[in-house]
């Protein structure tokens, strides 16, 4: 995955601008890297976002000068919720890095099936360090070694690629089985007959008083 982007030269209010042009501001550093501005297209960024995530090594390309970066850090609008500034990290090769990566649900878990039970998902992504370069795009969870009430996925279950250690505590949990809970029936009040019958003997003799004089 490509990105182009160029120094920045403008800041504080200059970014009102820079972003009306389908810029947006960011920063490059690393551990060898002196932080250094930037700018970039905001749309190429929010389709490599969508495809890269924060575990996937991007090659920034900053007026030809290349480097390996991952998504560090992404600032949103809060109204439109579009990326308006991101710090990438710049990672050299050989180099172990810790990320989040995110965790992708797969299968049928036989406890929905039999039972009606539903999988309660905890956790969406499972911190681990690797080579900068060989990072997991996504970690896989089969959910179908749910068979029970009492089944559960830990961290510790998932199988990791050659080189990938889990950061993440292993008796984390990621899925638990739960019961769909049934709504409360409102309880009917019972009918007093003898109250009824009380207002019926009264309406009668109403009925047949009679009417006071004019």
């Amino acid at each position: 995955m490509e990105l182009t982007a160029s120094k920045r030269t403008v800041s504080g209010k200059g970014l009102v601008a820079l972003r009306k042009a389908g810029k947006m501001p960011a920063v490059v550093y690393g551990a060898k890297d002196e932080a250094l501005s930037i700018e970039l297209s905001q749309r190429e960024f929010t389709n490599i976002l969508k495809d890269a995530g924060e575990s996937t090594i991007v090659a920034l390309s900053i007026d030809g000068m290349e480097k390996n970066v991952l998504i560090h850090d992404v600032d949103y609008d809060p109204l439109t919720n579009e990326p308006r500034h991101v710090d990438f990290y710049a990672v050299q090769k050989g180099q172990k890095v810790e990320v989040s990566v995110p965790l992708e649900f797969s299968g049928v878990a036989p406890v929905v099936k039999e039972l009606g039970a539903n999988v309660v998902k905890v956790l969406h992504e499972l911190e681990v360090e690797a080579d900068a370069m060989n990072l997991p795009h996504e970690l896989m969870v089969d959910i179908g070694s749910l068979t029970t009430l009492e089944s559960q996925i830990t961290a510790k279950d998932i199988n990791l690629p050659s080189g990938v250690v889990l950061v993440t505590d292993p008796e984390e949990v990621i899925a638990i089985v739960a019961m769909p809970e049934e709504e409360p029936v409102e309880p009917v009040a019972a009918v007093d007959m003898a109250t009824i019958g009380i207002s019926e003997e009264r309406g009668k003799k109403e009925e047949e008083a009679p009417a006071p004089d004019a």
